[in-house]
């Protein structure tokens, strides 16, 4: 009996022994959260950015001469045609000024046509000077060589000469007309020039009363009312903007990526758009460009750089509307097969005189930091390692025990069941 006793209290204080030390063991011990590393059929990275909905193609249509606006043929929202006429500026006095150039190209049309005829008359005259001219010297020929058989009295060498010498001043005064007749008809033909020119710019001015779309579209904005008077722009001097065609066959979502981001597209990478406006519907599209250098920064005090990237959306029916608020998503990479574990798993600690990243695997309720070979893209919560062996199980957590764990540290797998 007494030895039964005996063990029965051996037992107790042994059991109270190992508890005590398992207690203080447990106690010693830090609790943490495992997982392992898994292999994914596919992991992708992505990109997220903020902006808006814009066209690719639009018109800000202003007015090129000052007037009312005595004719607003459409409202925002109307879908527009090419050439259509959208609105017309008061023409009165564009049509005046046109009516008045027209005529004055007429009057000098007339006074070049007079000119003209007056060159043809002296060039008539000239010939039948020249001919006069020709006859008279020949006439004197024939007199001097008679004279000198004396044929002919003086008298008659006399007259020959005299009608010779008359009709060569004939001629030159013909000549003289017909240079005064051709500069009157040069100078003719410079002012119906000059009219032209000014015929035209009043029959430019006239056309541009009328307000004609550029381009198919839809008009988006509209900023003025019939009867407003607008004016043109100046030097520095913005005109009116009458109003804003957009062409929206073609949308594009404007975002603004941050300057760690921007070097992980290419141009063609597909996106998804996501809109507040319509909840629960996605667009998808590609990247169509990248900005080559950051935006300007707003502030002395601005963010980092950004960097605009205009996403091309694939054709949709629903019809969105430019400067609607919309998020982007851009798939920058993406790998098959990869080993990953969680993002915050991955760590850095010194090994002989280096820094190393790496994952603090559990074995034997130890950490043991195993280096990585390499880390790849991240997804979402999870990177892509390479050189840790796949079912590894591995701390992933909490963060601060972490930062704080090292080699060799005895560790307590967290219960999942007990939230502990």
């Amino acid at each position: 009996m007494r030895k039964r006793w005996t063990f029965v209290l051996a037992a107790v204080v042994a059991a109270a022994l190992l508890s005590v030390v398992l207690t203080r063991r447990r106690a010693s011990s830090t609790v943490v959260d495992v997982e392992t590393v898994t292999r994914v059929a596919s992991l992708q990275s992505f990109v997220t950015a903020s902006g808006e909905i814009t066209a690719v193609r639009s018109a800000d249509i202003g007015s090129s001469i000052m007037g009312r606006l005595v004719d607003l043929r459409v409202r925002e929202g109307d879908t527009v045609r090419a050439g259509q006429v959208l609105a017309t500026i008061d023409p009165i006095q564009a049509a005046s000024t046109a009516d008045a150039a027209r005529a004055g190209v007429q009057a000098l049309e007339a006074d070049a046509m007079a000119a003209a005829e007056a060159v043809a008359s002296a060039q008539a005259d000239v010939e039948a000077a020249r001919a006069k001219a020709e006859d008279a010297a020949k006439t004197l020929a024939r007199a001097t060589d008679l004279r000198s058989q004396g044929l002919v009295s003086q008298v008659e060498l006399d007259s020959a000469l005299a009608t010779a010498d008359a009709t060569r001043a004939q001629l030159a005064a013909a000549h003289a007309a017909l240079r005064r007749a051709d500069q009157i008809r040069g100078g003719a033909g410079q002012r119906i020039a000059q009219g032209r020119a000014e015929a035209r710019r009043a029959g430019d001015s006239l056309s541009k009363t009328r307000i004609e779309s550029p381009i198919d579209g839809i008009v988006t904005r509209l900023n003025v009312d019939e009867g407003e008077m607008v004016v043109m722009g100046v030097q520095n001097q913005q005109g009116t903007i009458l109003m804003t065609i957009s062409d929206l066959t073609t949308i594009d979502a404007e975002v603004k990526v941050s300057e760690a981001d921007v070097l992980r597209l290419e141009p063609h990478d597909p996106a998804t758009v996501t809109l507040e406006a319509l909840p629960g519907q996605r667009f998808n599209g590609q990247i169509v460009e990248i900005g080559a250098s950051a935006l300007p920064q707003v502030g002395t005090q601005a963010a980092a750089r950004e960097f605009r990237v205009l996403v091309r959306l694939d054709p949709i029916q629903t019809r969105l509307r430019p400067g609607l608020t919309c998020d982007v998503e851009i798939l920058a990479d993406e790998r098959t097969g990869a080993l990953v574990v969680p993002l915050q798993a991955v760590v850095e600690r010194t090994i002989g005189g280096q820094t190393r990243a790496g994952v603090f695997a559990v074995q034997d309720g130890r950490a043991t930091f195993l280096p990585v070979e390499r880390t790849g893209i991240i997804g979402g919560l999870r990177i892509e390692v390479e050189g840790v062996p796949e079912g590894t199980p591995i701390v992933a957590g909490p963060i601060q025990t972490l930062r704080d764990l090292t080699e060799g540290a005895r560790v307590r797998v967290r219960p999942a069941s007990t939230g502990e």
